[in-house]
């Protein structure tokens, strides 16, 4: 591996492959694996923070639940102890002396030029230093020219590789165009989610989020509906339009990358609330004590 310019490891990081902890610029893969080759695996987003109480994983048996799970739907063996998972990723932010971190299992398949199932699998965790993935800025966003794909074609609610063609698809295409991020639309017309958050909006004191079904279940998105129920804030899932969302007075991004995010527009439309005075600046402040300090009441 070349280290250089790489921002993601140097010749001194370790990574968790295959049962061993491994210099990340000495460690190799095959060239006719099936995950590189059609996209067929399947990975997380995990991060860490520094707290009072030392370095913690946010929800990181929900994370591996989810690795998990998305391995079983599409048919990738997953033999793996999820308690093992998480001290292995306490021990990898150890050795990278890491503690406001992301981390990224991923599991892929062998050398296979077929279209079957796996003739074997592999496991990699490895962590990086990461700020706040789409910045700490509101954004404008512009609403996508590709849907997100039907439910019946993919597994919608797995976490998987090749998935995120459609997402680097509609960032590039909403880059270019000028804008911070996409917004994505499901293929019936109502309003989905982003590249790799998911969407809330509010509007006269009650939020909106699009209901599972056509969007990745969001663990994000699942601490947010908690903190609504913790703090009183009324929330509804469903499907909704864009003119809806454009009516909104205010809407915000979540996911375990972007964390909590606002945005001020979507194709040049202004929300009119101020974000200091929405719903998301409040449940922005409240994920924030979660995860740094000593409030993991919504950990698991």
């Amino acid at each position: 591996m070349n280290t250089k310019n790489n921002p993601y490891y140097s010749s001194e990081t370790f990574l968790f492959y295959n049962g061993e902890f491994k210099k990340a610029s000495e460690t190799t893969t095959d060239l006719f694996g099936q995950t590189l080759h059609y996209g067929y695996g399947a990975f997380e987003g995990i991060r860490s923070y520094k707290t009072d109480e030392g370095t913690k994983i946010f929800k990181a048996v929900a994370h591996y639940e989810r690795l998990k799970k998305s391995c079983e739907l599409i048919n990738i063996p997953f033999e793996y102890s999820l308690e093992d998972l998480i001290e292995k990723s306490y021990q990898l932010l150890e050795k990278n002396n890491l503690d406001d971190a992301y981390l990224r299992p991923i599991v892929f398949c062998d050398p296979n030029m077929s279209l079957t199932k796996p003739t074997g699998v592999n496991l990699m965790i490895c962590a990086w230093k990461w700020g706040t993935y789409l910045g700490d800025n509101l954004l404008h966003l512009s609403v996508s020219s590709y849907c997100r794909p039907h439910p019946k074609s993919i597994k919608i609610e797995a976490k998987v590789c090749g998935h995120y063609i459609n997402s680097i698809l509609a960032t590039n295409e909403a880059k270019n165009n000028g804008f911070d991020e996409a917004l994505l639309l499901d293929c019936e017309g109502y309003v989905a989610e982003g590249p790799g958050a998911n969407l809330f909006f509010e509007k006269n004191g009650t939020l909106f989020t699009p209901q599972l079904g056509n969007i990745l279940p969001g663990i994000t998105r699942a601490t947010i509906i908690e903190l609504c129920n913790n703090l009183g804030i009324k929330i509804q899932e469903g499907q909704f339009t864009l003119d809806q969302l454009l009516q909104a007075d205010a809407a915000f991004y979540c996911g375990t990358a972007a964390e909590v995010i606002g945005i001020t527009s979507i194709d040049k439309k202004e929300f009119p609330l101020d974000w200091e005075e929405s719903l998301g600046k409040k449940l922005q402040i409240a994920y924030k004590n979660i995860v740094t300090a000593n409030q993991f009441s919504l950990q698991n």
